[in-house]
């Protein structure tokens, strides 16, 4: 690889420019208006000021500062080598000073003649100047030309000229408004141009208005809006009237393009438009370059050049901007560390095409530099070739062209990678049939095993089927051609196809995911393999069909859950929907679920793939659930209207399976929630707070819900309140008082954990270390457990509450219920927790709350149990969790004959034996 050599500082570098030199010799005296350096906003402006003052027209005055910023901006490039973003910024501000100053003389002009545009209730109607491409992402080049659409507020009339005269319509008005600004920006005159004008990605393009209202808009894109211009308006923004920018009404603007450039879900019926538009401009470009060699070497549209990087983050944001908003930026190279740093590109990727960008992007400028043309062509002359090479640094031109070379390969690549070319060879299953026909469904059929067969036969008159565009029928029978070729091959079984079956029928409408699979083997293959290892992941596939979008994502199955990744991902998505407003409680609602229903697939994924075990899914379930409810507190708080501290105290206690870390899918939270505040109004706003945060964990939305929630281990159960004190919690759990716990309550406190408190929120106002929750629950948990008790009494009562549970769910004849069987999951349980209650003062080992397995093996080296009975206890149960794990995956009864699992039932039975006395 070649590196440049020490970078050019002097001023003679630029000379070889032909365009500089006709700058001095015409500007020359002009020049000292504007500072040495790349030109900042103000001074442009403050340049601008000086040129009107000298008697310039505002037409002519815009165009000499457009010279007299180039021979700035030259200088600060090829001589002091400015960082890209310095060049490309003073670009932008030029455009947007020059169409602010323009849009404003337009409407001076205008409404002297006709009056201003006058809304329904009198007030002015606003004009936008929407930027696109590289204006909007403000990164103009220094000969570009500036894509702009005119989108005004609302139709109606102008208010008329004081003698009521000159009213005209505004769609009228505003296309007067768009020539003037045309006339004052980019036409042609003795100065040349400000900025060209191209006004062709305006909707129905040249046969359009070319100004319309903001309903016409919004019209246009929910109903005639094709693909490629979701790639167009990514980059939109306004641009001018300076005024405008921020106001309500461009907030109402971007409430239009939001929905139309990013979808709901992952869309990959983008990747055939984005196919289709390369294709159309390499052809363009092929054209162009017959007869003509040297206009192959083009470095923003032959292959590897600086479109085809724009438009693998461009096809990235699209496809996934809808769920991930932090996505949603304009300018490349901040938007390519944004897709690293989601997990949607490699880093060293993402690295290697920044600097590919940087790099093109600064040839492009000197290419233009030499005479101000709006070309991407490397000149052919070797003295420009050895100035370029020579003001980036190399040494001679075949250095240069070397690492030029190098950086086009790698985009290339890339690119070709992104958009699958090399997907027909990896899978001949899914390629058209001859002419490029739909598949035939008779035909297919009758190469499907009987099952499947039967099936698809049914599409013959299935109305979503018939009723499906033919673009997506084709998907839809090639995926069932792919799916029965890996069927012959053995590389999925029937059960798994037929799943697939009945995942897709409900999703017809849902286009995208017959192109996310089509587009995707890998993932067509995976998903196959999650639908056949068992019936709950089909479900859950079915009620949450997002979720699929992980599999299409970074690798699935390479690392557990972290929490803080994942709220760190929350909090900038969060982030992001603030800054386009777009933050309110639904929004986060599916933020919320969308989030959880991802992470809870890919424990999934990784369990039916083997790659973590039963107490693995459990602990990551339950750090998952964790999480949750920190993010959920935190922004139910941030929201509460009668708040009134910024960190609440308060706190959340876990118990059963949320408490014990062995949640399994679907479980429900047994929750109990305390505060510690001795604000009058404190038990009000905390009751409040307590509603709003199992609304938001219960309540169903389009994304489905989070959490069952249970209360009822609350002090007094389901009479109790639902938020109590800390002081009235303890005293109820330490037999203080009246009103006081029962031994089930204990029972259950052994397997109680603190979840959440005030000091895992952010924004912790100096509570004093007396009112830290956590600590003060683990001291009440331990004096709880260790209470002196009556062992013989606390014996009696927890088998009588065994026996009730076991009354209530009552075994068929001939099987053993994995839990509440006699030998079941239940009696281990039991016997655990009459171990703890009745021996941790004693013996402080078995305070902890550590599982029942690691408490087995606890009470058996502490010679509370019989050698070898507590770990085979131990063991049983862990085979006991796994059996009753894969049953629920498969939606099996979790009962199994007798004669199984005779050695597990055995240990359990003798551990009972060992705690409580007889077998039962």
């Amino acid at each position: 690889m070649s590196t440049p050599s020490t970078a050019p500082s002097s001023a003679p570098a630029v000379l070889h420019s032909r365009f500089y030199q006709r700058l001095q010799r015409r500007h020359g005296e002009e020049m000292s208006l504007l500072p040495p350096g790349a030109p900042t906003p103000a001074a442009m402006q403050r340049t601008l000021d000086a040129l009107l003052q000298r008697g310039h027209p505002l037409a002519a005055a815009l165009r000499i500062l457009r010279q007299l910023v180039l021979a700035r901006l030259m200088e600060a490039d090829c001589a002091a080598q400015a960082p890209l973003h310095e060049v490309t910024r003073a670009m932008t501000a030029l455009a947007e000073l020059a169409l602010d100053h323009a849009c404003r003389a337009a409407r001076a002009e205008l409404d002297a003649r006709h009056g201003a545009p006058c809304g329904s209730a009198g007030e002015p109607v606003a004009l936008w100047i929407i930027g696109m491409g590289k204006l909007g992402a403000r990164e103009l080049n220094v000969s570009s030309d500036i894509d702009l659409i005119y989108v005004y507020e609302e139709d109606g009339e102008t208010c008329g000229t004081a003698d009521g005269r000159g009213r005209i319509s505004h769609h009228e008005y505003f296309a007067r408004a768009v020539r003037l600004i045309h006339a004052l920006v980019g036409e042609a005159t003795e100065h040349g141009t400000v900025f060209r004008i191209d006004l062709a990605l305006r909707p129905n393009g040249s046969a359009g208005p070319t100004a319309l209202s903001l309903p016409a808009l919004e019209e246009y894109l929910q109903v005639q809006g094709r693909e490629w211009e979701r790639f167009a308006w990514l980059k939109s923004r306004v641009v001018a009237p300076r005024a405008a920018i921020g106001s309500d009404g461009v907030q109402a603007l971007r409430a239009v393009v939001l929905p139309f450039v990013f979808r709901r879900y992952l869309d990959y019926n983008v990747f055939e438009a984005l196919r289709g538009l390369h294709r159309q401009i390499r052809e363009h470009a092929l054209r162009r370059s017959a007869g003509h060699p040297e206009r192959a070497n083009d470095v923003k549209l032959s292959r590897g050049g600086i479109r085809e990087i724009e438009f693998t983050v461009q096809l990235l944001q699209v496809v996934r901007g809808g769920q991930f908003p932090e996505l949603r930026c304009r300018p490349t190279l901040e938007a390519l560390e944004r897709l690293a740093k989601a997990g949607l590109m490699p880093p060293e990727t993402a690295a290697a095409l920044g600097e590919a960008y940087t790099f093109l992007r600064r040839v492009e400028h000197r290419i233009q530099y030499l005479d101000d043309q709006q070309t991407h062509i490397l000149p052919t002359r070797d003295d420009d070739l050895a100035w370029i090479a020579r003001t980036l640094g190399f040494a001679d031109s075949p250095a240069f062209l070397h690492e030029l070379d190098r950086h086009r390969e790698l985009v290339a690549q890339e690119f070709d990678t992104l958009l699958g070319h090399q997907e027909p060879r990896k899978c001949t299953s899914c390629q058209p049939g001859p002419g490029g026909a739909t598949p035939d469904l008779d035909a297919l059929v009758e190469q499907l095993p009987a099952q499947l067969a039967a099936r698809v036969a049914e599409w013959r008159t299935h109305p979503r089927v018939t009723a499906l565009r033919e673009q997506a029928r084709t998907r839809l029978l090639r995926l069932v051609q792919r799916t029965a070729q890996w069927l012959r091959e053995g590389r999925v079984d029937e059960a798994a196809a037929l799943r697939l079956i009945d995942w897709l029928e409900p999703l017809l409408r849902r286009e995208s995911y017959l192109a996310l699979l089509l587009e995707r083997p890998a993932v067509h293959e995976q998903l196959l393999h999650l639908l056949g290892a068992a019936r709950w992941p089909a479900r859950y596939l079915l009620q949450h069909p997002g979720v699929i979008d992980e599999l299409a994502g970074s690798p699935l199955l390479s690392e557990r859950f972290s929490p803080a990744d994942f709220e760190r991902d929350l909090q900038l998505r969060l982030a992001a929907l603030r800054s386009t407003q777009e933050d309110d409680d639904e929004a986060l609602l599916d933020l919320l679920r969308r989030a959880h229903h991802a992470e809870t697939f890919r424990t999934l994924a990784r369990d039916v793939e083997g790659r973590i075990t039963v107490e693995q899914v459990a602990d990551d379930l339950s750090l998952l659930a964790d999480s949750v409810l920190r993010i959920t507190a935190q922004w139910c708080w941030s929201r509460l209207k009668n708040r009134h501290r910024e960190t609440p105290q308060f706190g959340i206690i876990g118990y059963g399976k949320l408490g014990g870390k062995e949640l399994g899918y679907g479980s429900d939270l047994d929750i109990v929630f305390v505060f510690d505040d001795d604000d009058e109004r404190a038990p009000e706003i905390y009751a409040a707070f307590v509603r709003k945060l199992i609304n938001w964990l219960t309540v169903k939305t389009g994304e489905g819900d989070l959490f069952e929630i249970d209360t009822q281990l609350r002090p007094n159960g389901n009479s109790g309140l639902l938020v109590t004190s800390f002081e009235a919690y303890a005293n109820y759990q330490q037999q203080r008082g009246s009103n006081t716990a029962w031994t089930w309550e204990h029972q259950a406190m052994t397997r109680a954990r603190f979840v959440l408190g005030s000091e895992d929120l952010p924004g912790a106002d100096g509570a004093a270390p007396a009112s830290r929750l956590r600590a003060r629950f683990d001291a009440v948990r331990q004096a709880v457990i260790t209470a002196k008790r009556d062992p013989a009494a606390l014996r009696q009562e927890i088998q009588a509450m065994r026996e009730r549970v076991r009354s209530a769910h009552p075994a068929p004849a001939g099987q053993f219920d994995i839990k509440h069987s006699p030998g079941g999951m239940v009696d281990a349980e039991f016997a655990v927790q009459f171990l703890v209650l009745s021996q941790s003062a004693a013996h402080p080992e078995l305070v902890d709350n550590v599982g029942n397995i690691a408490l087995l093996q606890r009470a058996e080296a502490a010679g509370l149990l019989p050698p070898g009975v507590g770990q085979a206890a131990a063991s049983a149960y862990r085979e006991l969790r796994r059996v009753q794990h894969r049953a629920r995956l498969d939606e099996a009864p979790t009962q199994v004959p007798l004669s199984e699992l005779q050695e597990e039932r055995a240990a359990v039975q003798a551990l009972w034996r060992s705690v409580f006395g007889p077998a039962q």
